[in-house]
């Protein structure tokens, strides 16, 4: 390379022999996605071992128990809706089969927190179930009949595993997929009826993709707030909140965060572990697309029940509500929408923005130089997505304070001039936590996008003359633009949706559309909420039918 200079090892690979600009970015753009999460642990070993007893006697136990408990039930009901899904649409022809296994992925589309307000105001006492009841029988009052408790647990378990379960049945369809149709053939062959092959042939060898879906699902779960809260489930996530907001004990709430930490690791490392484990390879030579077989009868409907059901739940139930709650025109026009609007767009499309520049200047930067170290913490910065927002709110709150402070002393005795806190409380601090959060996401399109360039071409580029970045403007950016886009429209409408980061980072009365929805849901106004709602649903609609289009 001309810019570059290279000695050859003897087995293949080459070594720089001075440091360059590419790899100094690409740890640089680590090292400021990594820092919320050294900051939340330097926190949390600051803050002493005197708040420990404290909140081992009395609510760490139970907010562990609670998000155990919640990550178990619904990593085990999305895994069971998720694969039996997948393996339907997969295996067999059944009425709606066509339509059920792209309507499956629309779930994703609506929050989680949208579906626990659509699905309270769907079975509360005011709403049209209990309303056709007593209609129906002639009850009276409540004290008429029994009617069981909404706000529970299960019911959280229930919404979530509803929003959450197109992570397995994505993955785990395109792992069945994959498989030869040989494979199910012979087992049917050796006697093996349609249940056997599910478990005998069908889930071991989509276990790693499975795995993967159901650890992102559980990741979800202790992420959550909005639903959590609104079903009075107090979890880690929760008490984050009430620890920092409620008694000002930000050295407790590190601490709370700590925990949430090293569940995440340890499920990481599970996932890891499970897919190396559970590696499957498919002969070439014998691969054959799956044939999938027609149901008749009874199995048929069955089938397409089973698939429609998740659908209804996850999707129909929350946009009906919706609607209903949204013919009043006035809500429509109100300012503190036009404004919420206003900052989402404005917030999650510089975060998007920069998530992909970031990611393609990471990515090309540990590809070009090299050096063992970019190469290294390429993967490791992928751990942003499945930090917690409240978990990276309090992470980047600490280094933000500090730089303030100490740009605000400088100024201070260089002019005379206290300018203040610059970057704290601002939408600056807001569009950090966006990127660190799903830097991975633009990271791993980049990365993807850039192994299916041929090698070929940017060596001729760089033969006629071309610059590192020259041939990153000439060569990779025009080949991968259409994944780099669909990795700008995807992180853009996770910022729109995320929630526990932007209700601790927010600047004063700085309204995004997830923080009206909790606002005016929580207040039990969901009429003034559906609006906002509808218009994450619908931004969320965009980016799951790119996603369709991408694993057609």
């Amino acid at each position: 390379m001309a810019d570059q200079f290279t000695q050859d090892t003897g087995r293949g690979s080459a070594i720089p022999l001075r440091p360059d600009g590419w790899s100094a970015a690409a740890v640089l753009i680590a090292a400021l996605v990594l820092l919320p999460v050294v900051s939340v642990v330097w926190l949390a070993l600051q803050g002493g071992t005197e708040i420990w007893p404290h909140l081992l006697s009395t609510t760490l136990p139970r907010y562990v128990r609670n998000t155990l408990t919640l990550m178990l039930g619904v990593g085990l009901l999305s895994a069971a809706i998720g694969a039996g899904a997948a393996w339907l649409v997969t295996m067999y022809r059944f009425p709606g089969r066509n339509w059920l296994q792209w309507a499956l992925l629309l779930p994703l589309a609506v929050p989680a927190y949208v579906g626990a307000y659509a699905l309270v105001d769907f079975l509360e006492y005011a709403g049209p179930v209990q309303r056709g009841l007593r209609a129906l029988f002639g009850w009276q009052t409540a004290r008429d009949y029994w009617f069981p408790e909404i706000r529970t647990p299960g019911a959280a378990i229930l919404v979530l595993s509803g929003a959450l379960y197109p992570y397995v049945y994505l993955l785990t369809r395109a792992a069945f997929r994959e498989q030869s149709g040989s494979v199910f053939e012979v087992a049917q062959a050796l006697g093996a009826g349609a249940w056997s092959r599910f478990f005998r042939v069908g889930l071991p060898l989509a276990r790693p993709a499975i795995a993967a879906g159901t650890a992102v699902v559980m990741m979800e779960t202790v992420n959550d707030f909005g639903a959590v809260h609104y079903f009075a489930v107090q979890t880690l996530t929760t008490g984050i909140f009430s620890v920092w907001l409620q008694a000002g004990n930000l050295a407790g709430a590190a601490q709370i965060s700590a925990c949430v930490l090293a569940i995440i690791v340890l499920l990481v490392t599970i996932e890891k572990a499970s897919r190396r484990r559970g590696r499957t390879h498919a002969s070439a030579r014998a691969h054959r697309p799956i044939t999938a077989q027609n149901l008749s009868g009874w199995k048929a409907w069955a089938a397409t029940l089973a698939c429609v059901l998740p659908f209804l739940g996850g999707f129909v139930l929350p946009v009906t509500v919706l609607l209903s709650h949204s013919f009043d025109a006035q809500q429509w026009v109100e300012p503190g929408l036009a404004r919420a609007l206003l900052h989402s767009l404005t917030v999650g499309g510089a975060a998007a923005l920069l998530c992909v520049i970031l990611g393609v200047l990471m990515v090309y930067g540990a590809r070009l130089s090299g050096r063992r170290l970019p190469v290294i913490l390429l993967p490791v910065t992928a751990i942003g997505y499945a930090v917690p927002g409240a978990v990276l709110g309090i992470g980047i709150l600490i280094p933000l304070a500090a730089t303030d402070n100490a740009v605000a002393d400088l100024v201070l005795r260089v002019t005379g001039n206290d300018p203040g806190l610059i970057l704290t409380g601002t939408a600056a601090a807001l569009t950090l936590a966006y990127v660190v959060r799903f830097f991975a996401v633009a990271q791993g399109t980049a990365d993807a996008a850039m192994a299916r360039i041929s090698p070929s071409l940017p060596m001729a580029a760089r033969s006629l003359g071309r610059t590192a970045g020259g041939t990153l403007r000439a060569v990779h950016l025009p080949l991968a633009r259409a994944s780099l886009g669909s990795a700008l429209l995807l992180v853009f409408v996770d910022c729109v949706k995320e929630l526990p980061a932007t209700l601790l980072l927010r600047p004063f009365s700085f309204d995004t559309l997830a923080t009206r929805v909790h606002a005016k849901a929580s207040l039990e106004n969901l009429s003034e909420a559906a609006p906002a709602a509808l218009t994450i649903t619908l931004v969320g609609m965009a980016a799951t039918i790119l996603l369709a289009r991408a694993n057609r």
